[in-house]
């Protein structure tokens, strides 16, 4: 064997500003497409990479040395890799762990996910915390075949993610009834515009029966279950095209049933009351992200992966401006302490609630998910009130 047959695959990641990075080919080979972010976790990669709000990027993992424990199923957020392509600095060149099924470079191969390795990533996360999060590619193989002016005409001819929706892509086909393990104390029905696995399984350890949804659920449709609660899960793509999933929601505000949204959830939840939603310059992506909860004081170190964010003031109370307010007061819950970012949302005179940021987040932090009971005791406390009501 000559020593240029040991030589590792070029790889090349292309950024829309001009940027053009070589490395080495990490999982398939081929090109792919997206929007470019960086994601700050140091721990729970294919977590991330299995996350359906990841849909249409390139990830940048900050952590520099990736793929060190493998991948096996059961840390699958989903049946499937999301991210369009994969940029690390390092890539493990085994996999040590007694869990490990598989090495990350295999798993991203059989899901014909294109990566890169042997870059800078720092630079990359330094130029996208500058200029903001931007179109780029990532090439290898016969991809590399055309030139570098080339393949920077591809990235700049690729849809934008402001105005993007992918609900059709990540959404499940048909309704999937989940039953907890007891007997149920009550039943959630759970509109999947991208959720993970871990959600399900926090509503049934409380004992919900969980009615997941298609994001193309009508009103109608959801109401004939007669759930006594209903949930908007995470997603990727920009809230400003969900028009039919807001709808839906301002029907269940209408009906008076406790709600509580998570990530996209929580920016249709503001676009429902009557707020408008905004890109970050380069989002939040990580699981080290810190938190206020506003009601208590109480800091907490929350998983979060979003690139837009709700329009609400930050202080005070305000009555929501859909319908000449009849949704009542609304108050900001939580914040982050980064970037003073709006967090969470809360209702005071409707059964309402929704985070920014993932409580059921399986690789962690789990400080919040604390507010999964709170959804249960939203729903047990609407129940009195319709007793004493009859």
């Amino acid at each position: 064997m000559t020593h240029s047959s040991l030589l590792p695959d070029p790889a090349v990641l292309v950024l829309e500003d001009g940027t053009i990075v070589r490395g080495s080919a990490y999982g398939a080979r081929g090109a792919r497409l997206g929007e470019v972010v960086f994601a700050t976790g140091m721990t729970g990669y294919q977590e991330t990479l299995t996350d359906p709000s990841y849909a249409g990027q390139i990830v940048v993992q900050t952590a520099p040395h990736i793929g060190n424990t493998g991948a096996n199923a059961a840390d699958m957020e989903s049946a499937r890799i999301w991210v369009r392509g994969y940029a690390v600095r390092e890539a493990s060149r085994i996999a040590s762990s007694h869990r490990s099924e598989q090495t990350l470079d295999e798993l991203l191969e059989t899901h014909d996910v294109v990566g890169i390795s042997d870059i800078d990533t720092r630079m990359i996360t330094r130029i996208l915390r500058e200029y903001g999060s931007m179109r780029g590619g990532v090439f290898s193989g016969k991809a590399l075949e055309a030139t570098d002016a080339e393949l920077l005409t591809q990235v700049r001819e690729a849809p934008a993610m402001s105005g993007a929706s992918f609900l059709d892509e990540v959404t499940i086909a048909q309704p999937v009834v989940i039953e907890p393990d007891g007997e149920p104390i009550g039943s959630v029905a759970a509109l999947d515009l991208g959720i993970k696995g871990a959600t399900p399984r926090q509503l049934v350890q409380r004992g919900l029966r969980v009615h997941l949804l298609p994001a193309s659920t009508t009103l109608e449709e959801l109401l004939a279950l007669h759930p006594d609660a209903v949930f908007y899960s995470n997603g990727p793509g920009d809230p400003a095209t969900a028009d039919h999933q807001v709808a839906v929601l301002r029907g269940v505000l209408d009906a008076g049933l406790p709600f509580f949204g998570i990530c996209f959830g929580n920016q249709l939840l503001g676009r429902a009351l009557g707020f408008g939603t905004y890109k970050l310059r380069f989002g939040h992506r990580g699981v080290n992200q810190p938190v206020m909860d506003r009601e208590t004081g109480a800091v907490q170190i929350t998983a979060q992966n979003h690139g837009f964010a709700v329009d609400v003031p930050l202080d005070g109370e305000h009555v929501a401006p859909h319908a000449d307010g009849r949704y009542g007061r609304v108050v900001v819950s939580h914040v982050g302490l980064n970037d003073d970012v709006v967090e969470g949302i809360r209702c005071l005179d409707i059964p309402a609630f929704s985070v920014q940021f993932h409580p059921e987040a399986a690789s962690g932090p789990h400080d919040a998910t604390d507010l999964f009971d709170r959804f249960v005791d939203m729903i047990g406390a609407q129940r009195v009130a319709e007793q004493k009501e009859s």
